[in-house]
C-alpha cells in the first residue's frame, strides 16, 4: 500500500495526503463490503452458505453475486464467479482489469485463480477462510509467481460482521 501511495502522491509525500488517502480507501472497502454482506444474506435466506460479492470499477459496482451452488446444483456458482460472470456481462469483456472484488470470505483456490486470470486489481476480502483460504491463510495465489497478475488484497474489512453471518447460519443448521 505505501508504494501505491507514494506513486499517487509523489512530491506531496506527506503524512497527512496519505492518512488522507488510507481513510478513503477504507471507507469506501467499508461501503462496498455492506454491498457484499447484502448478497451474503440473500444466500442464507435460500439456505446457501452466505458468501456475497460484488466487483466494482471505477467506483460503481458491476456484478454482484452470492453462493448458488446448492440452488443450482453447479459447483463453480460461487458468489465470487456469479459476481463475475455478472461483470463481464455488463461491461461486455471477461477481463475485469482496474476491478476491485468485495467478497466477504476469503476466496477458495477456484475463485481466486479466476479472479487472478480475469485480471482484477484487488481482492478485498472480510473473514479469513481457514480451510481453503487462497489469498493468504491457507494459499497464497495473488503472490504466486506462476501467474501473470498479481492482485492487491486487503483482509478484515468488516470482520466480525462477515464472521458472524457464517456463524449464525451454522449454528442455526445445527438446531434443525
Amino acid at each position: 500500500m505505501a508504494k501505491l501511495l507514494d506513486l499517487a502522491f509523489g512530491d506531496l509525500n506527506s503524512a497527512i495526503c496519505k492518512k488522507y488517502a488510507l481513510d478513503m480507501i477504507d471507507h469506501s472497502d467499508e461501503q462496498f463490503m455492506v454491498q457484499a454482506l447484502t448478497e451474503a444474506q440473500k444466500a442464507a435466506q435460500i439456505g446457501e452458505i452466505p458468501v456475497g460479492c460484488v466487483i466494482v470499477k471505477d467506483g460503481e459496482i458491476i456484478g454482484r453475486g452470492h453462493n448458488l451452488r446448492e440452488s443450482t446444483n453447479d459447483p463453480t456458482a460461487h458468489a465470487e464467479i456469479v459476481a463475475m460472470r455478472e461483470a463481464s456481462k455488463k461491461i461486455s469483456n471477461w477481463r475485469l482489469e482496474g476491478c476491485e472484488v468485495y467478497i466477504t470470505l476469503e476466496p477458495c483456490p477456484m475463485c481466486a485463480a479466476a479472479l487472478i486470470m480475469a485480471g482484477v486489481r484487488r481482492i478485498v476480502f472480510g473473514a479469513p477462510n481457514r480451510e481453503l483460504g487462497a489469498c493468504g491463510t491457507v494459499w497464497d495465489f495473488p503472490n504466486d509467481p506462476g501467474f501473470d497478475n498479481h492482485p492487491l488484497v486487503k483482509s478484515g474489512v468488516l470482520r466480525e460482521r462477515c464472521e458472524k453471518i457464517l456463524v449464525d447460519f451454522m449454528k442455526s443448521l445445527r438446531q434443525q
